[in-house]
């Protein structure tokens, strides 16, 4: 790693194709029109609807082919392969990431019009993988390249001090040494041959598009882009010249990094919408890899922008500890920020499917990762670390995607249960104590023998160093360890109807709020809700970071700011009560597990939104619960095995009991218990005991995963 991101881990072919010079076109697109024609939050909606079951569904593998693959000797035993591994969706990936010319992009669309006629004869769907901004050079170092003999030049991004996004191998783990690597602007000609070559794959009856790092990369370069393209679109639509420096103090920067995350918005939207243009069908998945933690502010990719888009999702990369030791040598503090990102992931897609990377280094340890990504309500894209032309292991992928076939519809089809909220501020994320650090899980000092750790040993890339993140990292692990079902509620474009059905929302350090995410939070008590926030400026900062003369929620805080702040407050607001506390408390829990913070957190949780469904057991197992018709459906993931420091990898079954309340007029019917552990996905009956009149209990033993559903009648 080597202190560089990990973004895709592409199996590159080496065919031979990409020497030749690109015919591409030069005339630019119109910059961004200017907030007042676009707010700042919209997000257009698309014209194709919205998913087809075969995307809510999915269980998703990669694949690909040499030029000279033959369809009847090389493509069809491979996907004959994947349906026999019960995979619903294939990743196409083939060579559209490198340099080619418009005569070998036009003959590759034969090829993969003959494979996705091979895959639908099959009953597979198929996605193409195909980079948005990055164009690699096979042999680009030394030889022809697009940067150097292409448009790249013209057409790359560029830092804040003028400086070229493009670099030769071994920088990161998908560039092979020799090759190149060319970042380019959306904001530059790239966009019109882009979604040019968008369209024309749309024609050869893909099912979707899956478009790779949208991002400003910042592998060997910090805050890109300010190439004249970028300059131009950003005063066109804020009326600025870009800043001439990185620095958070600065408040044209600062509109800078807010712009940012907009205009790769437009980018991603732009492309969902020129492959609809050629195939109304045509669903477009992007591949985030910033997820709840600080990535998003330095490469200006926020996925929670796309949530409310119709027609496009993700595909989140959420990443493991270690590239050639997955989750082995995890903390238990580990696992719960491992909760977060699949978390944020189902929660900033919205309503749509969320696809997400479930990475693993052994059978073990890839399916306990898939456990929580099924329990967060993703779909598994199953792949070895580091490369995903690999499986974990093929008999583990084909018994965990055979459950998922089996127990879609409870997968994927009940509605969450969570009371609770947390909520996620892109904003404060952003502008809250800003560090160099991204924050991705908490241990960030490689255990002895294990190479390539997330961190590359830097301390100060543990969340337990981030401020804003880790107490709201800090507030999801009190939750999933006090047993109590949530969702994550993502901020921008935040309306009423994201809060409809939670009777709490935490808001952990919520300092920088735009006066619209303040109203909705100001209904929402007065409703009846019950807000819980936490930190030493609440609300004290606008979206972008500026400091407000008065507290954005003072009149639901009880105080203002020229009041002494208050290490506590409770303050009742029309129908509902706002809980403050000055203190961290989730950061405090977050580093030393202290109880204490976490009674005092969720103190006013409790007292609220009293849980229907509970747990006894050990805090180590997640509990998520959600209702499906008749059916209330408890899943449970067992991670035991970790504790305060990475010790060896085991599975240990974990004994617990599940408590539910019978409403009045209903009794249970029946109660069943399946599991990817047992030797059949098929659900078996257990036993129930009633405590009283209105309390069901079931006894369980999980191995790793489990899924129980209880039907009242």
């Amino acid at each position: 790693m080597d202190g560089i991101r990990r973004i895709s881990r592409r199996k590159l072919l080496r065919t031979g194709l990409g020497t030749g010079g690109a015919a591409l076109a030069a005339n630019l697109l119109p910059v961004l029109p200017g907030p007042q024609e676009r707010p700042a939050w919209a997000a257009p909606a698309a014209t194709g609807g919205g998913f087809p079951d075969w995307s809510r569904f999915a269980r998703i593998a990669d694949a690909t082919f040499d030029e000279d693959a033959d369809p009847t000797r090389d493509m069809k035993p491979v996907i004959n392969a994947l349906k026999a591994q019960n995979v619903s969706v294939i990743e196409l990936d083939t060579i559209l990431s490198h340099w080619l010319t418009d005569a070998e992009f036009t003959q590759h669309l034969g090829k993969i019009k003959e494979f996705v006629g091979l895959a639908h004869g099959a009953g597979i769907r198929v996605v193409m993988y195909y980079p948005s901004l990055e164009v690699i050079s096979l042999g680009g170092e030394k030889g022809r390249s697009f940067y150097k003999n292409g448009d790249g030049k013209s057409w790359v991004q560029r830092s804040l001090d003028g400086k070229p996004n493009v670099f030769y191998g071994s920088v990161v783990v998908w560039v092979d040494p020799g090759d190149e690597s060319c970042w380019v602007s959306p904001n530059s000609p790239w966009r019109e041959f882009y979604l040019g070559r968008v369209k024309a794959l749309a024609g050869t009856g893909l099912d979707g598009i899956w478009p790779d790092v949208p991002i400003y990369f910042d592998g060997v370069l910090s805050w890109c882009d300010a190439s004249s393209w970028a300059a131009a679109a950003f005063k066109a639509d804020t009326g600025l010249r870009l800043p001439a420096k990185a620095d958070f103090a600065d408040p044209v920067f600062r509109r800078y990094v807010e712009w940012r995350h907009r205009n790769l918005l437009q980018w991603q939207l732009d492309i969902a919408a020129a492959g609809r243009s050629a195939n109304p069908d045509l669903v477009t998945f992007h591949e985030t890899v910033s997820m709840d933690y600080q990535y998003a502010t330095s490469i200006g990719l926020d996925g929670a922008y796309l949530r409310q888009a119709e027609g496009v999702s993700q595909v989140w990369e959420v990443d493991i500890l270690g590239l050639y030791d997955g989750m082995r040598h995890a903390t238990a503090t580990d696992w719960t920020c491992l909760i977060s990102m699949y978390k944020y992931a189902r929660a900033a897609s919205g309503t749509k499917p969320a696809w997400a990377f479930s990475y693993g280094w052994q059978a073990d340890d890839a399916s306990l990762v898939m456990a929580e990504l099924l329990a967060a309500g993703c779909n598994p894209y199953e792949i070895k670390s580091p490369f995903k032309s690999d499986s974990t292991d093929l008999a583990m992928r084909t018994r965990m995607y055979a459950f998922v076939s089996a127990h879609q519809e409870r997968l994927y089809g009940a509605t969450s249960a969570a009371a609770v909220g947390v909520y996620h501020s892109s904003s404060s994320r952003d502008f809250v104590s800003p560090s160099p650090g991204t924050g991705m899980f908490a241990n960030a000092k490689a255990p002895t023998g294990v190479k390539d750790w997330w961190s590359g040993g830097s301390p100060e890339e543990s969340c337990l160093q981030q401020e804003w993140l880790g107490e709201f990292r800090g507030t999801v692990k009190s939750l999933v360890f006090a047993h109590i079902p949530f969702g994550i509620v993502t901020s921008p474009g935040l309306t009423a109807a994201d809060l409809a059905g939670y009777r709490v929302l935490m808001l952990p350090n919520l300092q920088a709020v735009s006066d619209a995410e303040a109203g909705v939070l100001r209904d929402f008590v007065s409703g009846g809700g019950t807000l819980v926030i936490t930190g030493p400026a609440p609300t004290a900062l606008d979206h972008v970071g500026t400091a407000r003369s008065e507290y954005a929620l003072a009149d639901v805080l009880g105080f203002r700011k020229g009041d002494p702040l208050p290490t506590s407050r409770e303050n009742r607001f029309g129908a509902g009560t706002c809980r403050y506390f000055k203190s961290l408390l989730g950061r405090a829990y977050l580093s030393a597990t202290d109880q204490a913070s976490a009674d005092t957190l969720l103190g006013p949780v409790r007292a609220a939104a009293p849980a229907a469904v509970t747990l006894t057991g050990d805090r180590r197992i997640h509990l998520e619960v959600g209702r499906l018709g008749d059916d209330t459906i408890v899943q449970l993931v067992n991670f035991t095995q970790f504790g305060d420091v990475p010790a060896a990898f085991r599975t240990t079954p974990a004994t617990c009991s599940v408590s539910l309340t019978v409403p009045e007029g209903k009794r249970v019917l029946a109660a069943t218990v399946s599991s990817p552990d047992a030797a059949s996905p098929a659900p078996r009956p257990v036993t129930w005991r009633m405590t009283g009149a209105a309390t069901a209990t079931v006894d369980l033993t999980v191995t790793q995963y489990s899924l129980l559903a209880v039907t009242l009648g």
